[in-house]
């Protein structure tokens, strides 16, 4: 079941005890919403397709619900939006992703994302904005970055 996405951004900010900026949000994020498209055959997020813009991919929702934050950690803003079921796939899939990636450098999250296996680089022309990145995508990114998983699942 696909969570809004502001649910997930709540979710992985307060999961990093509110050390996450906006650019390190939205790349971790995204990492997560490929990896359960991949694993589970549908989107993280239901309500909002990512965008890819200059420095990766991004949800606008959460981008404008936390842009007043800049380059500064997110507090929480989310009081109204309602929690990820607890042990569900999204609530691990996100947690996993911000404990596996929140210390990393947010550069080197941009440069994940930015991959030519990814879909980003897919469909990010300069200077465009408000380009969807195409579940189908991010499908085939997950594809090419977890070929093992693929024949692991062909052999079940």
């Amino acid at each position: 079941m696909a969570i809004t996405a502001l649910q997930a951004a709540k979710l992985a900010c307060s999961t990093s005890g509110w050390t996450l900026t906006n650019l390190q949000l939205q790349k971790i994020l995204y990492i997560a919403h490929m990896l359960h498209t991949g694993r589970h055959g549908e989107p993280l997020v239901s309500d909002e397709a990512f965008e890819a813009w200059g420095y990766g991919p991004v949800l606008p929702v959460v981008y404008q619900h936390v842009s007043a934050f800049g380059d500064r950690p997110i507090k929480n803003v989310f009081h109204r939006v309602p929690d990820v079921s607890w042990g569900s796939p999204e609530h691990q899939i996100i947690v996993d992703a911000v404990e596996r990636l929140s210390r990393m450098n947010p550069y080197r999250l941009v440069e994940i994302t930015h991959e030519p296996v990814g879909a980003w680089h897919r469909n990010y022309f300069p200077g465009a904005k408000g380009i969807d990145i195409p579940q189908e995508d991010v499908v085939a990114e997950y594809k090419q970055r977890f070929p093992d998983a693929e024949r692991a699942e062909q052999r079940v």
